[in-house]
């Protein structure tokens, strides 16, 4: 027979295992067109690389084993991240559960990570690096917290699992390794886990798992940095006061937008206790607070030193995501009968859940009465069925990765490339062994009139001594769409060998 203790934190982890399969259920249900990182995953499957760009390549070797496996296809996408996001729920609790020495606290503080929206809504509307970041950082605090707890060579060993993941899932997780050493230095204690010889398996693990990537990276660090050098770049704001100003308030504005809603919603569950639970603290509390404190003046120097005048939530992530179980471990600590403000708690988390699913499917199913089309609105599979009704092609060469991933899931056995994605040996025009199709975005009026092929395209074709044998540009009405609003594609057919 299970304890209460622990009847409750099975209870809390079933809740969330069938709000999963809810989400998971809700985006096979609307339309089967990608989302950005969707379409980059679909696309990025067809290979296994040491990196793949701006992003390090753990999300991306995942897909690529389960794609392996299952082949492509909406459940194949959708799946593997909802299970991680589900994970990630479950190291947190464990986690909740090394620092609270509670299981209801534990439970409750899994169930409360459902009030950082960038866990909720934004890793279930797109972001799939941005997931792997979650699970790791979860699955890293509780390696760490089990660490500090139970220094066996297992806590270690797990440590430095989540420290390797967590290093190949975002580059801004190298951060927390740091602040979690400087977090623990104050305390006697803890500080000896770092001079412990088990502290050396750990970083074997880590090496292991990072070594491939660091490797590639190494030859490739500047296309790597490319796109976040892009993100952070302060555009035409001249140096100086003004944008170091500007930094700084964004960097404000950014902590403010992530905590806002937990900080509400804890506020309104506990009430008065709350406020009396900030002046309160212990041990745990205090290595906490030195964790957040390190890793927000780490995030700080760097947009200083960039001159960024740009801060994304997200950035954010693997920093501020204990939040819940801090705000619990400080009413913990005050020593409060906090059961009247649990059960408030617990029953807003259902509300959550249903808040998040609504929104995800409103924003497609309701797009034409607010006029704004999500990506899942867009006809992808209708323009690919008109494209390829005479034909299907040997080889698809798209425009840009939103293009090639629907093409390819729409056409998972034809393989599909772009341009300028450096993979060696991919198939050429003249070596594709049938008709190539080739795709790029339109105008959303689109006519045959309109079908003007993209210079790097047409370039390499004349290049190729090639002439294409068709050239044509589709518009379809978006799903759920207003009468009149229309995506496009242009596509040309070239065949080898014609002249």
């Amino acid at each position: 027979m299970l304890d209460r203790a622990t009847r409750t934190i099975r209870t809390a982890a079933l809740l969330l295992a069938a709000y999963f399969v809810l989400n998971i259920a809700l985006r096979l249900a609307l339309p089967h067109a990608l989302e950005l990182d969707e379409a980059e995953q679909s696309f990025f499957s067809q290979y296994l690389l040491a990196g793949y760009g701006p992003q390090p390549p753990f999300y991306n070797w995942m897909q690529y084993a389960v794609v392996s496996l299952s082949g492509l296809s909406m459940g194949a996408l959708i799946i593997p991240k909802n299970i991680l996001l589900f994970l990630c729920y479950v190291f947190y609790g464990l986690a909740g559960r090394e620092a609270l020495k509670h299981q209801k606290l534990a439970a409750v503080g899994m169930l409360a990570l459902i009030t950082l929206p960038q866990v909720s809504y934004m890793a279930q509307q797109d972001l799939t690096h941005t997931t792997a970041l979650l699970f790791a950082s979860s699955l890293f605090l509780y390696g760490f917290f089990r660490t500090l707890e139970r220094s066996g060579i297992g806590s270690y060993l797990l440590l430095g699992l989540a420290t390797g993941i967590g290093l190949i899932s975002k580059y801004n997780f190298a951060l927390m390794p740091v602040v979690a050493l400087i977090a623990i230095l104050p305390d006697a204690e803890w500080r000896r886990r770092v001079l412990d010889w088990r502290i050396l398996a750990a970083v074997a693990v880590a090496l292991i798992i990072v070594l491939p990537h660091a490797i590639w990276l190494g030859s490739n660090l500047e296309f790597a940095s490319s796109d976040t050098l892009v993100k952070m770049a302060a555009g035409n704001e001249p140096a100086g006061a003004v944008r170091i100003g500007k930094g700084i308030l964004a960097f404000l504005i950014a902590i403010i937008a992530f905590a806002a809603l937990p900080v509400a919603i804890f506020a309104a569950a506990f009430r008065r206790d709350f406020v009396r639970a900030l002046s309160a603290g212990n041990r745990w509390t205090g290595m906490i607070e030195r964790m957040m404190l390190a890793s927000l003046a780490g995030i700080l120097l760097i947009v200083l030193f960039t001159g960024s005048t740009t801060v994304r939530e997200r950035w954010l992530d693997p920093f501020l995501l204990v939040l819940p179980i801090y705000f619990l471990a400080k009413m913990q600590a005050a020593g409060l009968d906090l059961s009247a403000g649990l059960r408030r708690l617990r029953s807003v988390v259902p509300v959550l859940m249903a808040c998040v699913l609504i929104a995800l499917g409103f924003r497609v199913v309701g797009a034409g009465l607010i006029g704004t089309y999500s990506r899942p609105n867009v006809p992808m599979a209708d323009l690919a069925r008109e494209m390829t009704r005479q034909a299907e092609p040997a080889l698809v060469i798209a425009s840009d990765p939103y293009v090639a991933g629907n093409m390819r899931l729409q056409l998972p056995h034809v393989p599909v490339v772009i341009p300028d994605f450096p993979v060696a040996g991919i198939p050429a025009y003249t070596t594709a062994g049938g008709p190539v199709l080739i795709v790029w975005r339109g105008k959303k009026t689109a006519t045959a009139a309109d079908a003007v092929m993209p210079e790097r395209f047409s370039s390499a074709l004349t290049a190729a001594d090639i002439t294409p044998q068709e050239i044509g540009a589709l518009s379809r009405p978006y799903y759920f769409g207003r009468q009149g609003d229309n995506f496009a594609l242009g596509y040309a057919w070239v065949r080898p060998g014609a002249r």
